[in-house]
């Protein structure tokens, strides 16, 4: 794997202690095997795909496998079809065949085997919190450098040590006591003035369209490449730059789009390397699209997906979306291999929500593209425009994507923006784009570095920025700067002159009165063009320490409105006014019923 994807282990001392882990569990299998011949075909099944599996998502996403990973690989199998689903579905039952056939059912040491590998899940589900706490005391512990982690572990050992951590951290939901020491926190800090933008000063409830653009990123800044031309619409470049250019910042890089929807959605971020849709979201909450509900808006989502992906029928229900198109709601009419084109997705759209648009009831129309996706397919309606450098293949398929995306973006802007005229429009690219092994692509222009452990401050603020534009109606683009994802619905409820009490606005309370973007184990605080990251157990700083205080107040907020009994919601007086418990109750009630 070190001269495929230029990954491999720390020292010999690592490659050591991971042999011997790779040894153990091979006696095991052996143990219960009928023979050598059927035990070395098994273990080398399992341990290839296993090293396979996990190089593949360190080389694309920069991080190793996680226990979540097993969980969401379901939702993959959606992303796939033809030799791609073919060659998936091999990877998971393959090896699990083999295991079976394998192992001699009949022999009483088989079953001695079983026992002792049943005895060793047990322990790590019935005390987690002890593994964890030895296995970082001899292994250390990382939480912003899982890559750094897995060097210094090697991979069975690492799946161990955090699949006990994930087991761990199942504790008992916040408690009221815990809830308003959070609110303590929160409210020591002031609302940030970057969200405060001019409003409309009449009471119009006003249409809102968010429009989420797959892996929608300016390429332009890969120099290395050498772009035949800006793969940018000059349309959108124009509008973008109206807008002064303004960025949101993501919490994750290459996929995981969910995570990025919740904090649009919801207002709070996502702290955590997995899937909050899947893992945090387990009560109806007064979200964005509930929010308005509540004013009399329709909510609806659109995205021509498997509906269940990143268990969004659920996730969306929960938060207040009324209605949800996927794909077997869309024309699968102008396919680039299995992606439905966004001309495509909006047109289809514009068709479904055109009566809406006429009507006196406001609309919130959220549509999440789907085009745009690794390898960048396109099909024969759309040529090969931009070029790039030899041995920047992927870039070049990247570029080319974003010149169609860009193009069919601004041909929908154009109708939407005749037909609703007065609408808000909030539109941005949900994470970077994944371009090759060790964050290649980037690399050879020097934008990030190949390791995730060795970017700079500035690094850390380029692999979560893509393009925002908001725009306000008729008044046209608003300049904003960087906004963290979270920040988007206050944003959007000031830009509607909406002054109710919302949970949306507990996050844009921060100690420093600049944004702070929160990722897995560090903290990017966000000063103009200045950039600080405070990584954590590695900065005394005041300000990190600060920050720090912050962001976990607010992931208690987040586990009590989302996992928890909910006393933010009924009990306590938040900055702003109380929130209203018979409204809440109603809207969750409403949710749970769709």
């Amino acid at each position: 794997m070190a001269q495929i994807f230029d990954i491999e282990l720390r020292n010999s001392w690592v490659y050591a202690r991971d042999l011997g882990t790779h040894l153990l569990i091979g006696a095991l299998l052996f143990g219960m095997s009928r023979s050598l011949q059927r035990f070395m075909v098994t273990a080398t099944a399992i341990f290839t795909t296993l090293t396979f599996g996990n190089a593949m998502k360190l080389a694309i996403l920069g991080a190793p496998v996680a226990p979540d990973d097993f969980v969401a690989a379901r939702n993959m199998f959606l992303l796939l079809d033809g030799w791609q689903l073919a060659t998936a579905i091999a990877l998971v039952t393959v090896p699990l065949a083999l295991l079976v056939w394998s192992i001699d059912w009949r022999r009483g040491w088989s079953w001695a085997n079983v026992g002792l590998l049943g005895a060793g899940v047990a322990a790590v589900m019935l005390a987690p919190a002890p593994i964890t706490r030895a296995l970082d005391a001899n292994l250390g512990n990382s939480v912003w450098n899982q890559p750094g982690n897995f060097a210094a572990r090697g991979l069975p050992l690492h799946l161990l040590q955090e699949t006990a951590r994930n087991l761990s951290r199942r504790v008992a939901p916040p408690t009221q006591v815990e809830v308003t020491e959070a609110f303590a926190v929160v409210e020591d800090g002031t609302k940030s003035d970057f969200v405060k933008v001019s409003s409309q000063s009449d009471t119009r409830r006003r249409n809102v369209h968010m429009i989420v653009l797959e892996s929608f990123w300016d390429p332009t800044l890969l120099t290395a490449s050498k772009l035949s031309a800006d793969p940018f619409d000059p349309a959108f470049r124009a509008l973008w730059r109206a807008g002064g250019e303004s960025h949101l910042l993501s919490p994750v890089f290459g996929g995981y789009t969910a995570n990025t929807e919740f904090e649009v959605l919801c207002g709070f971020p996502v702290t955590e390397d997995n899937v909050f849709f899947e893992t945090g979201l387990k009560r109806s909450a007064p979200c964005l699209p509930t929010h308005l509900v509540e004013a009399g808006y329709h909510t609806l989502a659109s995205h021509p997906n498997a509906a269940s992906f990143w268990n969004r029928v659920n996730a969306y229900q929960r938060i207040g979306i009324q209605t949800y198109w996927s794909d077997r709601d869309f024309l699968r009419d102008d396919m680039n291999r299995n992606f439905l084109s966004d001309a495509s997705l909006y047109r289809q759209v514009l068709e479904k929500i055109g009566p809406e648009l006429r009507d006196n009831r406001p609309l919130f129309d959220y549509v999440l593209t789907y085009f745009g996706h690794l390898d960048y397919p396109l099909n024969e309606r759309r040529p090969k425009a931009i070029h790039a450098a030899p041995g920047h293949e992927t870039v070049e398929a990247y570029a080319n994507t974003v010149y169609y995306k860009s193009r069919e973006l601004m041909a929908f802007l154009k109708e939407l923006r005749q037909q609703d005229p007065d609408g808000v429009i909030v539109l941005f690219g949900d994470h970077l784009p994944a371009l090759g092994p060790n964050f290649g692509g980037y690399t050879e222009s020097g934008v990030l570095k190949s390791q995730r452990g060795d970017f700079d401050d500035s690094m850390m603020r380029t692999l979560v920025r893509t393009p925002l534009v908001v725009i306000d109606g008729q008044r046209g683009p608003v300049k904003l700067g960087d906004v963290p994802a979270f920040q988007i619905p206050a944003l959007l409820l000031e830009l509607l002159g909406d002054r109710r009490p919302s949970i949306m606005d507990l996050a844009n309370r921060d100690p420093e009165k600049a944004p702070i973007r929160p990722l897995p184990g560090l903290n990017v605080t966000l000063a103009d063009t200045e950039t600080k990251v405070c990584r954590d157990g590695e900065s005394k700083d005041p300000a990190c320490e600060r920050s720090a205080h912050w962001v976990e107040a607010i992931k208690t907020l987040r586990t009590d409105i989302f996992s928890g009994e909910q006393h933010t919601l009924k009990d306590l007086d938040p900055p702003g006014g109380r929130f209203r418990e018979a409204s809440v109750g109603t809207a969750a009630q409403h949710s749970d019923q769709l």
